[in-house]
């Protein structure tokens, strides 16, 4: 991530994370109430890389980036504990972690509370996701038109799933959708004439289990993966993220799944290339990974 800033006048320092740095980073979010399991943090960890800020050997605040091929990254997990709020640490670890990312695209998923500073380092809002979570109900299934169909993905799916998250996001994740893959509880595919055109996973994470990614060519589409997917998880605690402009938030909540946060995606850099017609990203990963 090449070189760290020097220790600020503060006595705070940041410096590469480590895997050692797991636990601590897990405190620090529960002290924040995000639910991450320190699985979740393994997850994040083998994927990126992170920095941690250090005040008296105490980690006080951490930022993980990803790197999605040659010219797409995303940013995540950018914490800083309360205590040491109104100290620019903020700004010292997002400075950090952009640095060699000029020349990428870098996408985040901003908090009310960070959003301006964003601002200030160059990103712009480009729309915003909805969380829903809660006990999921028993779902009935979703009606298909003729031709569509539902069916469980296989290791052999593993390339069109890559192919399509990759049309999807805008960037190519594969290792991570490979990882995803391997864990998920259950992954669904939806074909058109014997066709892949979407599929999502449900998978542990946080407090119980989520629903994402999700990619359909349409919102009935969108409907049926998740509906299948929320019925085998019913009685649960179910999460999804979704795009706002899918127009699912309303239906989402006749599942069970109530809207309980709005972060801002944002941008910085060029916009995330998306073929016209393509399949779109109706649920994120998570918001770190995007």
């Amino acid at each position: 991530m090449g070189a760290i800033q020097a220790p600020a006048s503060d006595g705070i320092t940041l410096r590469e994370m480590t895997a050692a740095d797991l636990a601590a980073a897990h405190e620090l979010t529960g002290e924040l109430r995000w639910s991450h399991r320190p699985t979740d943090w393994e997850q994040a960890f083998r994927h990126g890389e992170g920095l941690v800020a250090e005040r008296d050997g105490q980690i006080v605040g951490t930022g993980l980036r990803w790197r999605w091929g040659p010219r797409h990254a995303t940013i995540g997990l950018v914490v800083v504990a309360p205590a040491c709020r109104g100290r620019r640490i903020g700004h010292r670890l997002m400075t950090a972690l952009l640095e060699g990312l000029e020349q990428h695209a870098v996408l985040l998923h901003a908090t009310a509370d960070g959003r301006g500073l964003y601002e200030r380092l160059g990103f712009v809002r480009i729309g915003e996701v909805r969380q829903h979570q809660g006990i999921a109900k028993p779902t009935p299934p979703i009606a298909l038109d003729a031709g569509w169909r539902l069916r469980p993905a296989t290791e052999a799916s593993l390339p069109t799933l890559r192919a399509l998250d990759a049309d999807a996001r805008g960037m190519p994740r594969d290792a991570l959708i490979d990882e995803l893959f391997r864990d998920a509880e259950a992954t669904v595919v939806l074909d058109h004439d014997d066709h892949a055109c979407g599929f999502a996973m449900l998978r542990r994470f946080g407090r119980g289990h989520t629903i994402g990614p999700v990619v359909a060519p349409d919102a009935q589409g969108a409907k049926a993966l998740i509906a299948h997917l929320s019925g085998l998880n019913a009685g649960r605690f179910t999460r999804i993220d979704i795009d706002f402009d899918s127009g699912l938030a309303e239906w989402l909540e006749t599942l069970g799944l109530l809207r309980v946060d709005a972060p801002t995606t944002m941008l910085r850099g060029t916009p995330l290339a998306q073929p016209d017609g393509g399949p779109r990203l109706y649920g994120i990963v998570t918001q770190a990974f995007g």
